[in-house]
């Protein structure tokens, strides 16, 4: 019996798209209804369960990455340059992704084309974690937005809040801090910075 081909792994075997970082293709791992939290695995490529989450946040929106991006040291000194912080490394990850959809998309792992549209300069316990903030191509309710100011304002505090909270736990202090919120162009900036740092990571 002949071998059917293997699954392409989503980091390293899928483009991000022909048109990024004006249209991108993001791989979802985690949905609002989601009540454990995936992740990929690095080595195999299949979504794997992180941990259950075990408090009331929930996601606001489709959640992922950029295929062949990583947040290494371009991205590290382009949030230093643009937050006035220092800040010493990216979270040695692919760039993370929250996708804005009026449908109700009840599984993760697939592949959309998405509109970046702005972005949260996240820092996660000194590292640079950006989240790009994006919405679905061909969205009826949110795809003609084209930058994150336009957006309802509690859309951008429900996102601003889930980031800021979601890895908080009772008694300890918080671990996310929040450097700056930016548009469609530096989120651009970010997208092609990720797209070089995954160029110069050494397999």
């Amino acid at each position: 019996m002949p071998k059917t081909p293997s699954k392409a792994h989503p980091w390293h075997g899928i483009s991000p798209g022909e048109d990024a970082p004006n249209i991108i293709t993001a791989f979802i791992e985690i949905v609002p209804t989601d009540t454990v939290k995936y992740e990929i695995d690095k080595e195999s490529g299949y979504l794997t369960i992180d941990r259950p989450q075990q408090y009331s946040n929930i996601i606001p929106a489709l959640y992922g990455f950029v295929p062949r991006t990583y947040c290494g040291d371009g991205i590290a000194q382009l949030a230093s340059e643009r937050s006035g912080r220092e800040i010493a490394e990216g979270d040695g990850d692919p760039l993370d992704i929250c996708v804005l959809t009026e449908r109700e998309i009840t599984h993760g792992d697939i592949l959309l084309k998405a509109i970046p549209i702005g972005g949260f300069r996240l820092i996660d316990k000194g590292e640079a974690d950006d989240k790009i903030i994006a919405v679905l191509k061909g969205d009826a309710m949110y795809g003609h937005f084209r930058e994150l100011a336009e957006l309802p304002e509690g859309v951008v505090k429900r996102l601003r809040h889930y980031f800021l909270t979601y890895k908080n736990l009772p008694g300890e202090p918080a671990v996310m801090e929040l450097a700056n919120i930016y548009g469609r162009e530096e989120a651009c900036d970010v997208i092609r910075t990720s797209m070089e740092d995954y160029n110069n990571l050494e397999m």
